[in-house]
């Protein structure tokens, strides 16, 4: 069994979809410290100008402040980001389809980043028929340092193999998860096939709404996986 843990993004791009629809079980792990200025609470979208980031804002109280920690800093920012959508999306093919599921989550009552994030993790995955099944970490009640965590996480689910995104290979301690008989497994995400974008140079990087805007329910067959 293929295990996969990441922290929740924000309408993350088409690779953090690939690697959970590559996985068994994925992890949503954020009982880790926020990082300002990442993918936690902001993300890409084409606009007429070019790339543009649509952000949510949050409090950020201390540096060791945690992803399920951190609230919403305001009320108001998801009109704004449905404005700036719509503004951008309006004339796309599958705009009223994918907005129909997208926008009632804007008006989720949660203060928490976290479960905002989860909410459209959960529903863009059940829209592209990715069955994976996604937990939180804190069901798993996970001990340890850096590595430990993980490779607890693993055991706790019975994984044969770990699959990681490749950022992680500046720290993932190998022989520590062969100790125990996981194997690692690199996720790729190079050679990702074009869709239609509306935009002069490709851009893969950005949220997956770009894709499922573009594409509907074909969006899957721009994953890997």
């Amino acid at each position: 069994m293929t295990v996969s843990i990441l922290q929740s993004n924000y309408i993350p791009w088409k690779g953090y979809f690939d690697i959970i629809a590559k996985s068994d079980v994925f992890v949503i792990y954020d009982e880790v410290q926020y990082t300002k200025n990442d993918w936690r609470n902001r993300n890409q979208i084409i606009t007429k100008q070019g790339v543009q980031w649509i952000t949510i804002p949050v409090k950020q109280d201390s540096l060791s402040q945690r992803i399920d920690q951190t609230e919403i800093f305001f009320e108001n920012w998801n009109k704004k980001h449905k404005s700036t959508i719509t503004s951008n999306y309006s004339k796309a093919p599958y705009f009223k389809e994918v907005s129909e599921l997208l926008f009632p989550l804007y008006e989720n009552p949660s203060k928490y980043l976290s479960e905002i994030n989860l909410s459209f993790i959960l529903a863009i995955c059940s829209y592209l028929n990715i069955k994976t099944e996604i937990i939180n970490s804190k069901n798993l009640q996970l001990t340890g340092d850096k590595n430990e965590r993980l490779i607890d996480a693993c055991i706790k689910l019975n994984a044969s193999n770990y699959l990681s995104g490749p950022g992680a290979k500046d720290y993932l301690n190998l022989s520590l998860f062969e100790n125990k008989g996981i194997k690692v497994d690199w996720m790729d995400y190079s050679n990702y096939p074009r869709y239609n974008q509306n935009t002069k140079e490709f851009e893969h990087s950005v949220s997956i709404i770009d894709v499922l805007f573009n594409e509907g329910k074909a969006s899957r067959k721009f994953l890997k996986h």
